[in-house]
């Protein structure tokens, strides 16, 4: 007898997940994609709340295939997720976690999308239940797109649907040795060697929930483990993109997204210890991979931030940050008949401080709400800036950039 194989597995990990599997697998059965199209793996990662009796009454009354798995506790989510994802017989991956759940036709729409599209990697609209949820990239549905041209680099998260050949040819797996940020490295690393990528936002495909508990099942770990997964995501863009600017557009999410918060307002709450120890695990990744480029792309005052991280200047941060606290505005200076935009943050053209203007030149994007402001100026000394520094990358034997992504 031949044995068909599926369209969609739909990997669980699951960790005292009780009451909310409930609801979670209430979803997944309610499907209307044909339930012989899909399978479920679902691996209940040493729960004592009864998560793993509830998975195998789910089975043995489901409409598919479920397949339950129960193991010691492995610490993290990416061990259960891996253990799925070798069982995985689907066309397709979808990551599932049993907090949440999916929304109604969403595996159906999925992999229509992808099987029309031909795409490897689709996002489906994400909504938070009592917590957020990312929104930058729903704009409108894509057939195809990729990381660089789209803000799908702002929900790395591995609640997609995945074309299972892309993960096996890659031999791609969640990285086990980090405890938060692993969905991160995994998803981006399955954009970049994607063969494109389809985003469904006319259709809510899942429903991120918060619990009341605090509990889930990504554990968030102390800011080490903040600096770890930066650490990882940064090694895997290098690696994968030449330098330039499509290497910049996506290191600005791990500066401004993972790091970034370590020397927020809370460093000001910080010991001396930790503000110092936080200095010090910073400073490879910032001599690595802080470029003009990426310091372009970002905010003034996250570029400041950022700027006084990489100078390990912590007296002059702790003024900055204590000027963001009090919500303070920033006092705009025009200069060049309006064409370029300054931001008035602490230090601003302070001799003793010596940090460059250009620290706090707006951007285009953010200089246009100040009155006056005429657009064609900053743009241009921004790029004849990232010019300058290109220039001294080629001749001093660095890489030409503005590369594509590496072949998948």
């Amino acid at each position: 007898m031949t044995v068909t194989q599926p369209d969609v597995t739909v990997v669980i990990g699951a960790y005292e997940a009780m009451p909310y599997l409930v609801e979670c697998l209430a979803s997944v059965e309610a499907q209307t994609i044909d339930p012989g199209r899909i399978e479920v793996i679902a691996v209940d990662d040493g729960s004592t709340d009864g998560t793993g009796e509830y998975l195998e009454e789910f089975a043995d009354r489901a409409p598919m295939p479920v397949t339950v798995i129960r193991q010691e506790n492995s610490g993290g989510p990416s061990g259960p997720r891996n253990v799925g994802l070798g069982k995985a017989a689907g066309r397709y991956v979808f990551f599932l976690d049993a907090d949440d759940r999916l929304g109604p036709e969403a595996l159906e729409r999925m992999v229509a999308m992808a099987d029309r599209a031909g795409t490897d990697v689709v996002l489906g609209r994400v909504e938070g239940v009592n917590r957020g949820a990312p929104k930058s990239m729903w704009g409108r549905t894509l057939e195809r797109t990729d990381v660089f041209s789209s803000n799908i680099k702002f929900t790395l998260s591995a609640q997609k649907l995945f074309r299972r050949s892309l993960l096996d040819r890659h031999g791609m797996r969640f990285d086990e040795s980090l405890f938060t940020g692993e969905d991160a490295l995994f998803t981006m690393e399955a954009y970049l060697r994607a063969d494109g990528v389809s985003v469904v936002a006319d259709h809510t495909c899942y429903y991120l929930v918060g619990r009341d508990d605090g509990k889930h099942v990504t554990r968030s770990g102390g800011y080490a483990l903040r600096f770890d997964s930066a650490r990882a995501l940064m090694r895997l863009i290098a690696d994968l993109v030449p330098e330039g600017p499509r290497r910049d557009r996506l290191m600005v999410r791990p500066f401004t997204v993972t790091l970034l918060p370590q020397f927020g307002p809370r460093f000001l709450k910080d010991g001396d210890d930790v503000r110092r120890h936080k200095l010090e695990l910073a400073q490879p990744l910032m001599a690595a991979h802080w470029t003009e480029g990426v310091a372009g792309l970002l905010k003034v005052e996250e570029r400041l931030r950022l700027h006084l991280v990489a100078e390990r200047r912590p007296e002059l941060l702790g003024d900055v940050l204590e000027f963001v606290r009090a919500k303070q505005q920033a006092p705009a200076l025009l200069e060049k008949r309006g064409r370029r935009v300054y931001l008035g943050y602490p230090h601003f053209r302070d001799r003793a401080a010596g940090i460059p203007d250009s620290v706090y030149l707006a951007s285009p994007h953010e200089a246009r709400a100040v009155p006056g402001y005429r657009e064609g100026g900053t743009g241009s000394l921004l790029r004849r800036a990232a010019r300058r520094a290109r220039r001294a990358l080629t001749s001093s034997g660095g890489v030409t950039p503005g590369g594509t992504a590496a072949a998948a």
